[in-house]
Parts: C-alpha cells; sequence; structure tokens
C-alpha cells in the first residue's frame, strides 16, 4: 500500500465523546461505547471538553456523554457550564451517574441535559439513549395539515381558569407489592368519577406519579409527552399555562398528566415541588387521583399528608402482609397519619369461599388493619381492557371488578356532596 492510497482512505470523524475525571472508572460505558460506534468516539477531561468544543475537530460531534459519580459533585458548576458550551454548539448531552444526588442531577438536568442513564449501566439502555438523542427532529406539523390528521391529530390543549380555588378531593392510591392492581384501580376510579354524572359531572385529573415505570398512559392509550419532564424539572416557574401544557386530554372527560417518557429518580422531586404540583391541581379539579410508586420517597409523607383518602392496595398473600406491617410501622416510628389509610384487597375470595374468607379475617386481624374495601377478581377481560388501553367501563362493562370501582366511585362523590353541602 503507498503512501498516496494511505493518505486517500477515509479517516471516519469522531461523533461522540465520553466526559468524565477518569473514563477508566467507568469500564461498562466503554464497554457500550464501543459496541454502539467503534472507533467513532473520544475521551475528553473535564477541563478539555468545553475548549475542544471550539476546535473544528468537533465539527462532527453529534452528543458527548459525561460520567459522573458522587465525588464529581463538587465540579457541579464546571459540569453545568460544559453542558451550556454542548448546548450552544448543538451537541446533545447524555448524563451517566453514579451515587449522585437526586439535587445534583436535577440541577444538570435543567442546565440542558436531554439523557439520563444509572451507572452500572442496565442492559441496551445506553444504546437507546443513542438513538433518541441521534434521532432527527420531527418536523413541524402545519397547522392546515393538522386539520386533516383524524386519530392523529395534536391533542387537545387543556384550558385551565387562572386563579381557580375548587379545593378539590385529593385521593392517593399506593400499591403495596408489584401486581396488585393499583394503577388499574387509579386509572379506573378517576373515570368513573369523571362519568359519575351525565348533567353535572366533576373535573376530574389523575396524576401518575411512579417516574420510572408508570403505567397510566399504557392503560389509557396516551402518549408520553417531552412536556411532562419540562413541567417536573421546572415547578418552582410552573403557572396554570405550563401546568395545562402537561396535561393530557382523554375523552374530554379525564384530564391525565402522564409519568415522564424516560425513566427519572424518584428523589427528583424535593417535597415542596409535589406539594405545588399537588396544589395546582386541587385548585383546579374537583377529584385529583394520585397513583404512586410502592417505593417510599421523600414526598410520601407530602402526599399522605395533603391526601383526603389514601388507599393501600393488597392481595391476601404473604408478601402483601409483610409489606402492610412494615409500612405501619414505619408510619407510627415517624409518628405519620395511619389512620388515614384505607385498606383495599384486591382479588380477594368469592362469597361462597369460606376458607378463604377466614384468611382475609386472620390477616386483618394480625395485622391490626381494618381490610375496608374487597374487590372480586376480574379475570382475564381486566388484562384485555389495560392492554388495549381502554376503561373498564368500555372494554368490561359487566365485569364484576368495574361494577365494585363504580359503586366505590359514587360512594365518594355523596361523601364529598354531603361534606361540602354541610360545609
Amino acid at each position: 500500500m503507498t503512501d498516496e492510497t494511505v493518505l486517500e482512505m477515509e479517516i471516519p470523524p469522531i461523533i461522540a465523546c465520553t466526559i468524565s475525571r477518569n473514563v477508566q472508572e467507568f469500564e461498562l460505558l466503554i464497554e457500550d461505547m464501543e459496541s454502539a460506534l467503534g472507533e467513532q468516539w473520544g475521551d475528553l477531561g473535564f477541563e478539555e471538553a468545553i475548549p475542544f468544543f471550539g476546535q473544528e475537530d468537533a465539527e462532527s460531534l453529534e452528543f458527548v456523554a459525561i460520567a459522573m459519580d458522587a465525588e464529581d459533585e463538587a465540579d457541579l458548576p464546571l459540569l453545568a457550564d460544559i453542558i451550556g458550551a454542548a448546548n450552544e454548539h448543538g451537541i446533545k448531552v447524555i448524563l451517566i451517574t453514579e451515587d449522585v444526588s437526586p439535587a445534583a442531577l436535577h440541577h444538570l438536568m435543567r442546565k440542558g441535559a436531554d439523557e439520563f442513564v444509572p451507572y452500572p449501566l442496565p442492559e441496551s439502555e445506553l444504546q437507546f439513549a443513542i438513538d433518541r438523542v441521534r434521532a432527527p427532529a420531527p418536523a413541524p406539523v402545519p397547522v392546515e395539515a393538522a386539520e386533516d390528521m383524524g386519530d392523529d391529530q395534536p391533542q387537545k390543549k387543556v384550558k385551565l381558569k387562572k386563579g381557580a380555588s375548587r379545593d378539590g378531593v385529593l385521593i392517593a392510591v399506593h400499591g403495596l407489592a408489584g401486581g396488585v392492581g393499583a394503577t388499574t384501580f387509579a386509572t379506573n376510579l378517576a373515570w368513573e368519577l369523571a362519568n359519575i354524572s351525565k348533567t353535572d359531572a366533576p373535573k376530574v385529573c389523575l396524576v401518575d406519579l411512579d417516574l420510572q415505570f408508570g403505567s397510566v398512559a399504557t392503560y389509557l392509550d396516551l402518549p408520553r409527552r417531552e412536556s411532562v419532564y419540562e413541567l417536573l424539572s421546572d415547578i418552582e416557574n410552573m403557572d396554570e399555562d405550563s401546568f395545562s401544557q402537561a396535561l393530557m386530554d382523554f375523552e374530554e372527560k379525564l384530564q391525565v398528566l402522564t409519568a415522564p417518557a424516560d425513566m427519572l429518580p424518584l428523589d427528583l422531586l424535593p417535597p415542596q415541588d409535589i406539594e405545588k404540583l399537588l396544589k395546582t391541581a386541587t385548585e383546579h379539579f374537583d377529584y385529583v387521583v394520585v397513583d404512586m410508586p410502592k417505593t417510599l420517597v421523600q414526598w410520601s409523607e407530602t402526599v399522605l399528608n395533603m391526601a383526603h383518602v389514601y388507599f393501600s392496595i393488597l392481595e391476601i398473600d404473604m408478601r402483601s402482609a409483610q409489606n402492610a406491617l412494615r409500612l405501619k410501622r414505619a408510619l407510627q416510628a415517624e409518628d405519620l397519619p395511619f389512620d388515614k389509610l384505607r385498606f383495599l384487597l384486591n382479588r380477594a375470595p368469592k362469597f361462597t369461599d369460606l376458607t378463604g374468607k377466614s384468611r382475609v379475617k386472620r390477616m386483618s386481624e394480625s395485622l391490626g388493619i381494618s381490610i375496608d374495601v374487597q374487590f372480586p377478581d376480574g379475570g382475564r377481560p381486566i388484562t384485555q381492557a389495560c392492554d388495549h388501553g381502554l376503561p373498564l367501563a368500555t372494554a368490561a362493562a359487566k365485569n364484576p371488578l368495574r361494577r365494585e370501582i363504580a359503586k366505590l366511585a359514587k360512594s365518594l362523590h355523596e361523601i364529598g356532596k354531603d361534606s361540602a353541602e354541610a360545609a
């Protein structure tokens, strides 16, 4: 091979860089970058990044992956400057973090980072993040074309009245174990409340606060929009307009704040942000139903104190019993209002199952709790309705579970009306 041939060989451009104190401390990141990009990536130190962005070699950069751990929080201002410089040059930013505090992560995301991936890296998660930041931005849809798009037409914007003061009822739903049906219950309770009356239906908002695995959007076949993350990342400056832009309209009867499109740390939001979010919601809606994550976080106490009703969903099994006992001890140890919890048993034994009913009674007595509501097992139609993104009232109106949820919604609404009249 001649020298001229060597010179004529095309050298692949560098399209990405890792930025870290020492990339060797992030071995999995090196492996995933090589797997995704081959030799089309480089590595920079924190001090080298900003000067490099202005060089000719950086013109081909599409994104950078900033890897940091708890030790790097001391350099937070420098990292924020790097993100700002990357944005100025049109370079996307992926954060790779290990043991970083939620406050630091929140700060960097607000500075303009596009994606967040925890370290050690979950399988294929970096590749997914790379695909998202490299995906071309969707072309803007002309207003004239949007009018003829049918089912693809943009969602109708929710309009909220400024200065509203409805003082709505806040209902929290918390599953004490995975798969107990908490999200199914929260979604359908909100829908039943929104349809409780044909002439004077209350305004209802459903809020999904499971920031990592929230499924409300799936159960109602709603898209997850970036405006949700934009709202959650800047609640301090939230007003009626920004709140309404993040809401999704379902069948013109129910307003929904879905979980974000990407997984976020549950502690990303401080208690005061959650308080402001829910206070704004209750000011504009008669009922606000909150689907909680199973994990207790900083702001769980905030929701518990604000809620008028706090439903804890469990099943008749050992894991639910143990978790209920743990929750009871945790709340009582902190002198929190445990009495506000209303325990709801899903997939309860049938009326003729005397052995099962005896187990429920023993469970209640041994835990020292009152199981206020027992829901029947709705069977396969429930799973099918959720998979198709339809409320039970639409997909399985005669299902026994749907009927019990409707009864509970009617009871809650009547209690609310009586309380309002008495006041």
